[in-house]
């Protein structure tokens, strides 16, 4: 193909399906492919992930080819569990290696997807000292986030990292949002709205929405009421919220409504604790699956809960994954914080919204929806119209990809 470009792809936590975390990254660049792209993905290695590389590493990195995609991982391990100083320093070692690749390896766009925001470090170097297009897509708002959950107080961290985001966003001849208040905050930092574009996390319609077979953890009965997590257990999800609904449905005697919280993560240890102590027997815990037997678990469930700490900042500028997967689903979606989801499931009646720290306002929509199941699956045909009609990967990713090779231009 006359008009086909080679994209550099940086992704520091890249996986494929066979892993347990997002794989936007993964579908976006096997559309790459199909519309006659060549991809080279940049990656470490992820604690939750699966690059599909199996050899071993030589001199710090391995290669291969995966499904189409040209893979090249760095051997820097990462897990959401490691503290703030070791997490800083695998950033900066990628971003560091990626720089080096920007200069050697031959591509017509160099593409960077956050989290770290150190992802844009390489595109930086591109743009100013090779004259190369860059795309710089943002997943979180950094620093905002950190620093209203209180992760990074430092302020000599917090405008280093306010400095990099703004040389990233004005560097990049193009970027992408993947929530409203993400693109409204690129914006804020001074970039034209022409250059910004509102591509969310869309849904695999493909992995959930098909005929499979549903199971439940051996803990949860079959006329139980399910309502399943499917994430990061960190400080950002807030599940201890999960732990106050279920003390207090525990004290109205509803034994038959499960919380079942799939993942691992930095908090997993003291939430598990804290449930042995209050002998929250209707909290169940289950280790990470891949995307195949998370489609099973999903088929399994009554209710998928969208939980987020209550932190403002989040409201409109995050764009879970495990949203649009329990859309896919069709599973009604229980979320506990304001904002852009809340307000698409009151407008379609896909759920149940309810206000933050509230474990009594928690439980009762448990309750409803235990007492209401029959109500349930009408509530999931609604979510999944939702996914098909505006979230479908597909067309998302089409969109995406006609963004990123409009760059060259």
């Amino acid at each position: 193909m006359s008009n086909s470009k080679k994209i550099l792809y940086f992704h520091q936590h890249f996986s494929t399906p066979k892993g347990s975390s997002g794989i936007r990254s993964y579908e976006m660049a096997k559309r790459l492919i199909h519309h006659g792209h060549n991809v080279t993905m940049v990656c470490g290695s992820y604690g939750g992930g699966n690059t599909g590389l199996e050899s071993g590493f030589i001199a710090g990195k391995r290669e291969g080819i995966v499904d189409g995609i040209s893979i090249i991982e760095f051997d820097l391990s990462y897990s959401n569990a490691d503290g703030f100083f070791k997490r800083s320093m695998t950033f900066i070692q990628f971003a560091l290696k990626s720089i080096s690749l920007a200069f050697t390896e031959k591509y017509d766009i160099l593409f960077a997807t956050t989290t770290p925001l150190t992802a844009g470090i390489p595109g930086i170097f591109a743009r100013w000292l090779l004259g190369k297009p860059f795309v710089f897509e943002v997943r979180d708002l950094w620093p905002e986030l950190p620093k209203e959950m209180g992760v990074i107080k430092n302020p000599v961290v917090l405008s280093a990292l306010s400095i990099l985001e703004w040389c990233s966003y004005r560097s990049a001849h193009r970027c992408i949002g993947l929530s409203p208040g993400i693109v409204a905050g690129i914006k804020k930092r001074g970039v034209k709205s022409s250059k910004v574009e509102l591509v969310p996390n869309g849904c695999d319609l493909s992995i959930f929405a098909n005929e499979v077979a549903a199971w439940r953890p051996e803990a949860v009965a079959d006329n139980d009421l399910m309502a399943v997590f499917t994430g990061t257990h960190g400080i950002a999800n807030g599940l201890n919220a999960v732990l106050d609904a279920a003390a207090e449905l525990k004290q109205r005697g509803r034994e038959d409504i499960k919380l079942v919280l799939v993942g691992q993560g930095k908090l997993k240890p003291a939430l598990q604790e804290r449930a042995e102590r209050e002998e929250l027997s209707n909290v169940v815990f289950h280790p990470p699956v891949n995307k195949a037997k998370l489609a099973e678990l999903m088929k399994g469930a009554d209710i998928g809960m969208q939980l987020l700490a209550n932190v403002p900042a989040f409201y409109y500028g995050t764009s879970p994954n495990k949203f649009f997967d329990y859309i896919s689903a069709g599973l009604p979606v229980l979320n506990n914080y304001p904002g852009w989801l809340a307000g698409m499931i009151k407008d379609h009646q896909c759920g149940y919204t309810i206000e933050p720290d509230n474990p009594i306002a928690f439980a009762d929509a448990l309750e409803n929806a235990a007492d209401r199941k029959k109500e349930l699956p009408d509530m999931g045909k609604r979510a999944q119209e939702l996914a098909k009609k505006e979230f479908n990967r597909h067309n998302l990713a089409d969109k995406w990809v006609d963004w990123v090779i409009g760059a060259v231009k």
